[in-house]
């Protein structure tokens, strides 16, 4: 079934055709409107630092590692004192942790006793498009799933699985950072700040005979934002709150939603304490809308604040310092932090320099004991392919902006709202392609399955955070940057889109099929 222009505006409701948008929180160096909370917030710092629980499979072979996971809600006390539904990947957010290994084939089967459908996409994975989360490739709910009449038509016949599905993932790639989170078609936005995410992290022996921090030292960091409604509960503007019906949020939030609340791996400005050593920390940005500009306060005396060692999709060739970082939601960073440049009793605080009020501290490192430390930062990290523009086959044009069609103001790729029926792009596989992307105001664009380095920002070189093999690139309002993708891995249809969750909701997506 075609998703007609006319049904994709019967299903956006007139929320979408009255006054012109707000303005971006441009202050907060996002686009994205904030919605306050309602509860009262702790003080920052008084928790520690939850780490993801790292899931055992429930058998392996020769080849293959299988897992499972089950995608249901659960109660937990996220605010002192009160209690927050949250839909979680075993009832936990974030979700356990996968440890893989290159060579190993991965299965996940994933039952889904929520009462809505779900999609899981592995971001960041080069897998087959069946095993791929795409939008309309549901696992609908334990106990069956009435859709609303009016949103039916926006669910053109996908792979549909009843209650679970088998997600098979090669993972013949290089070592890194994934991340899983859920990606239903039209309700991407609020089933992951319910708490549908997770990592799943990458490792090879090339990887492990570096001599990098490890063990208890290397450490996944998700950051969100979020906002609580006055009983606890999470308090995101969908229209329709059973998220059942009526797909997106009204005009007035279609920049995005900001929360007030900064969580780390599901906690409010927590703390770790640390020895005198270095530690890595693979920093997700899992917020709708929210970048950061991420610094430490104090910096060290001596030496950059962040050693750069990974992008989003593998380590780099060589590592990159920083002082600070910015990060669009989506993106990853493996970073060194040294914190022998602080005397033992030193509190260093990771600060966001876009936030103000609530969301400037993010979490505090509590410098507490002598360690030794025989972790080591190599001058050089890993054999790293630079694509040739000269072996580029194709070039294609895409302009990322708000439209408006037949009245109601959209965001759309190159002027066109989603059509799950229509490719965009039609790349060879094995082929190598040039994009040039285009912005209206921010927005972090991201390929499924194909990795890509990044060439230009608005004709000169690239930025200092585009260093790497990525899957999601930053770009500010009126911005332009090509990107050099090569498209191995597998055949079929995949999705491009925004990453600004409420945006990608909101019909920011086209397919590129592979054939």
């Amino acid at each position: 079934m075609t998703l007609t222009r006319r049904t994709m505006l019967r299903l956006l409701g007139g929320a979408v055709v009255a006054a012109p948008l707000l303005s971006a929180c441009a202050a907060e160096g996002s686009t994205g409107i904030l919605v306050p909370s309602g509860a009262p917030l702790p003080d920052p710092f008084g928790v520690p630092l939850p780490v993801p629980p790292v899931l055992t499979p429930t058998r392996t072979d020769d080849t293959t590692d299988y897992y499972e996971i089950t995608q249901r809600a659960a109660d937990v006390e996220i605010l002192p004192g009160l209690t927050t539904e949250v839909w979680g990947y075993n009832g936990v957010f974030p979700g356990p942790t996968l440890e893989t290994r290159l060579g190993r084939r991965v299965v996940v089967r994933q039952r889904n006793e929520l009462p809505v459908p779900v999609a899981v996409h592995l971001h960041g994975g080069v897998n087959p498009a069946e095993h791929d989360g795409y939008p309309t490739d549901l696992i609908l709910p334990v106990g069956g799933w009435e859709p609303d009449p009016e949103h039916v038509a926006h669910y053109p016949a996908g792979d549909t699985s009843q209650d679970e599905r088998e997600y098979v993932y090669p993972l013949e790639q290089r070592a890194c950072t994934l991340w899983y989170h859920d990606h239903r078609m039209d309700f991407t936005g609020p089933q992951v700040y319910r708490g549908l995410a997770g990592f799943h992290i990458l490792r090879d022996g090339a990887e492990d005979a570096l001599g990098l921090p490890g063990g208890e030292r290397d450490i996944p960091l998700m950051i969100c934002d979020r906002s609580f409604a006055e009983d606890g509960s999470f308090d995101y503007p969908s229209l329709d709150p059973s998220l059942g019906g009526v797909p997106g949020v009204g005009e007035e939030m279609m920049e995005g939603v900001l929360g007030d609340v900064i969580l780390v791996n599901g906690a409010p400005w927590p703390y770790l304490e640390v020895s005198d050593t270095r530690y890595r920390f693979r920093v997700l940005n899992a917020s709708n809308a929210r970048r950061y500009q991420l610094l430490l306060d104090p910096p060290p005396a001596s030496g950059p604040s962040f050693v750069q060692i990974g992008s989003d999709v593998g380590l780099l060739g060589a590592p990159i310092e920083h002082d600070q970082i910015e990060i669009a939601s989506a993106e990853r960073f493996d970073v060194v932090i040294d914190f022998s440049a602080y005397p033992v009793g030193t509190e260093v605080t990771l600060v966001n320099a876009y936030g103000t009020e609530t969301t400037r501290p993010v979490m505090r490192f509590h410098v507490v004991r002598e360690e030794t430390d025989d972790s080591v930062i190599p001058d050089r990290l890993v054999e790293f392919e630079t694509l040739d523009p000269a072996t580029a086959v194709v070039e294609r044009d895409f302009r990322f902006a708000r439209d408006r069609i037949d009245g109601a103001r959209m965001w759309t790729i190159n002027g066109r709202p989603f059509d799950p029926e229509r490719i965009d792009a039609d790349p060879v596989l094995g082929s190598v392609e040039i994009w040039r992307l285009r912005t209206n105001v921010h927005h972090p664009v991201h390929l499924h399955m194909a990795h890509f380095q990044v060439l230009t920002r608005n004709d000169r070189t690239p930025g200092p955070y585009d260093a790497g093999w990525k899957d999601t690139i930053d770009l500010a309002g009126g911005e332009e940057a090509e990107i050099i993708i090569r498209f191995s891995g597998h055949t079929g249809r995949y999705v491009f889109h925004c990453h600004n969750l409420e945006h990608e909701d909101m019909m920011m997506m086209a397919n590129f099929q592979v054939h």
